[in-house]
C-alpha cells in the first residue's frame, strides 16, 4: 500500500515592514509557501509583487489564519489582494472630473 503525502495548508501573511517598497507593500496580504530551511534561519517564502516566490525575513510579516472560504478565494485570485489606500489629498469619485 502506498501512502499519499499531504499537501500543506495553504498560509497566509500580512507584511507590517518591508525595505523595498517594489516587491512588498504593507498591510497587502501573501501567500506563504513551506520552506522548512528558511524557517530555521528566521525567513519565510512569499509569493511577492511580481508574483515571484522568494525568501524575506521572517519579522516583515504577520502570520494569518483566514477560514477555508476566504483561504479558497485568496487562491483563486491572481492579483495583489489588498493595496494600501494612497494618503494623499485627492478622492477617487464616481463622477468624472470637469476640466476647468
Amino acid at each position: 500500500m502506498t501512502t499519499k503525502r499531504q499537501t500543506p495548508a495553504p498560509r497566509f501573511a500580512i507584511c507590517v515592514k518591508t525595505d523595498d517598497p517594489d516587491l512588498l507593500t504593507p498591510r497587502m496580504v501573501y501567500q506563504v509557501l513551506p520552506d522548512d530551511s528558511a524557517a530555521k534561519s528566521d525567513y519565510i517564502r512569499v509569493i511577492d509583487n511580481e508574483g515571484e516566490d522568494y525568501l524575506y525575513p521572517a519579522k516583515y510579516f504577520v502570520l494569518v489564519d483566514f477560514p477555508q472560504p476566504v483561504k479558497r478565494a485568496l487562491l483563486r485570485t491572481r492579483t495583489p489582494v489588498i493595496r494600501s489606500v494612497p494618503t494623499g489629498g485627492s478622492r477617487l469619485t464616481s463622477t468624472p472630473r470637469k476640466n476647468l
